[in-house]
């Protein structure tokens, strides 16, 4: 396959088919490089499995403990306090995977993108699929939270996967813009696990979202929170409070995944004539 301006950037038509083609193609590869990554993952850690409950536990019983010792104020929530912060916890890891997921299977890939042709879309799909399976697993842990403190559910729980879908694709694609330059630079990755530490704290997971002030307007203004909460509320309490936020993000989302992926395939064959030179 040959990547030239010409092929890609005058003849959109065809580009949008090879797109297409290559992301079809990619399936298969997609699949091995995700059981490869998962069986990986779980086969050379000694909790194994347990991980993936871990940090929600900890997480729920560190800010449970602040919240009753009053320590801090995190305002009136729809669910018992723990239960709120570990679904909350749960999705925002599924969030920070998908971001995390495409700089990590771009750089881990180099050698093999140096010498081997292959769709690069298979990257991003494994590490998709990865996101899923691992939230999959947590799911476990929320069924059982919910059972526990008989939390009920609306008949909109059938709807979360919408806006599951959407939060993780709304964090691969940002991953994939930064994905060319993690290659590059080993600074983007470092930069991430600061951001997203910082980024945390702006988004409504162990807290609910403030109606007022400065704080309360950056918080509206980030956009996972409208995706995490439109996911929290289908499944609990069946009200979403601000649909078009929801459907505004998503929208950017959708375009922006686009725009990226074709900036993605422009910028990929450049950025491996320069690692492998």
């Amino acid at each position: 396959m040959i990547y030239t301006p010409e092929s890609l950037l005058r003849h959109p038509l065809k580009l949008f088919k090879q797109m297409w083609q290559d992301l079809l193609a990619s399936r298969e590869l997609a699949r091995r490089l995700m059981v490869r990554d998962i069986s990986a993952q779980y086969r050379q850690s000694f909790l194994g499995i347990i991980w993936a409950f871990l940090p929600p536990i900890f997480m729920a019983t560190g800010f449970t403990l602040a919240s009753n010792a009053n320590v801090i104020n995190v305002g009136k929530t729809d669910l018992p306090y723990p239960a709120y912060v570990m679904f909350s916890t749960a999705l925002w890891q599924t969030f920070v995977e998908a971001l995390n997921g495409p700089v990590q299977a771009v750089t881990v890939a180099k050698p093999m993108l140096a010498r081997v042709n292959f769709p690069r879309e298979a990257l991003i799909l494994a590490k998709m699929g990865e996101v899923f399976f691992n939230f999959a697993i947590k799911l476990i842990l929320i069924v059982a939270l919910f059972i526990w403190f008989h939390v009920s559910v609306s008949w909109t729980v059938i709807l979360t996967p919408i806006a599951l879908v959407h939060l993780v694709l709304f964090g691969t694609f940002i991953g994939i813009f930064l994905a060319p330059f993690g290659v590059l630079y080993q600074d983007v990755s470092k930069a991430l696990t600061l951001f997203t530490g910082f980024w945390l704290f702006l988004t409504p997971v162990v807290y609910s979202v403030p109606d007022a002030g400065t704080f309360g307007f950056l918080v509206k203004l980030n956009p996972v929170t409208p995706l995490l909460v439109t996911a929290r509320e289908l499944a609990t309490t069946g009200v979403v409070s601000e649909p078009w936020r929801f459907w505004i993000v998503s929208v950017i989302t959708i375009a922006g995944l686009l725009l990226t992926w074709i900036g993605f395939r422009l910028a990929m064959p450049y950025v491996v004539e320069r690692v492998s030179s």
